[in-house]
Parts: C-alpha cells; sequence; structure tokens
C-alpha cells in the first residue's frame, strides 16, 4: 500500500509515518519504480508505535522493544543498559496505573449506564 493508504487506516500523518520511518521503527519495501510499499503488517506496527509514544516511551526505546512485541520473538538486545531496564520498568508501572484508572472510569460508566436504563 502507498503511504496515504497507511495515513488514513492508521490516523497517521503521512508526515509522521516519514518520522518513524527515519527512525528505524517501520520499514517499507520498495517496488521496482523505486516507490515505497508499506506491507498490511505495518499497520499494526504503527499503532504499536503511537501506543508506545503515548505512554511516553522515547523513539530510542521504541526501536529497541519492537523486536519483543513481534511473536516469535528471537532477537535479543544484550546492550540493554541498567538505565533502559530502569525506565522500562518505570513505563510499565505507569501503564499499570494508567490501566487500573481506566478500569475504574469504564465501570463507573457501565454502572451509570445501567442505573439510566434500569430507570428507563
Amino acid at each position: 500500500m502507498r503511504i496515504g493508504e497507511l495515513s488514513r487506516r492508521t490516523d497517521t500523518p503521512t508526515r509522521l509515518l516519514r518520522y518513524y520511518e527515519e527512525q528505524g521503527l517501520i520499514t517499507p519495501a520498495r517496488r521496482d519504480n523505486g516507490y515505497r510499499d508499506y506491507g498490511e503488517c505495518l499497520v499494526d506496527r504503527v499503532q504499536q508505535i503511537r501506543g508506545l509514544l503515548d505512554v511516553g516511551l522515547p523513539t530510542r526505546v521504541i526501536r529497541q522493544i519492537l523486536p519483543f512485541l513481534d511473536r516469535p520473538c528471537t532477537i535479543l538486545f544484550s546492550d540493554a543498559t541498567p538505565e533502559l531496564l530502569a525506565l522500562l520498568e518505570r513505563e510499565r508501572d505507569r501503564m499499570d496505573e494508567r490501566i487500573a484508572c481506566l478500569a475504574r472510569n469504564r465501570d463507573a460508566i457501565t454502572a451509570y449506564l445501567e442505573a439510566v436504563r434500569a430507570e428507563g
């Protein structure tokens, strides 16, 4: 697919997709005419990248952990520093806090909807 379609399908500006490519986060294939060809798998990859950016991870860290998001994972990084591991632990803990908050909010909305529907 071309970059415009990937942009539409992921709700990501083309400029941002080019930035992801510059950062080594996505790698499109090249057609015979030199045009980039963004494979179907990049739809999920872009959504993963956006989610990781949303929680505050920098692109340099995302580039290191992206291979671990694929299954089966066969790539190991031996250069993971204690600082990187500490950063990932902090980010994981922040994600857990956000998940708990989202679950509480979801439950509150569900309870509200049930109460409104019970009255109606």
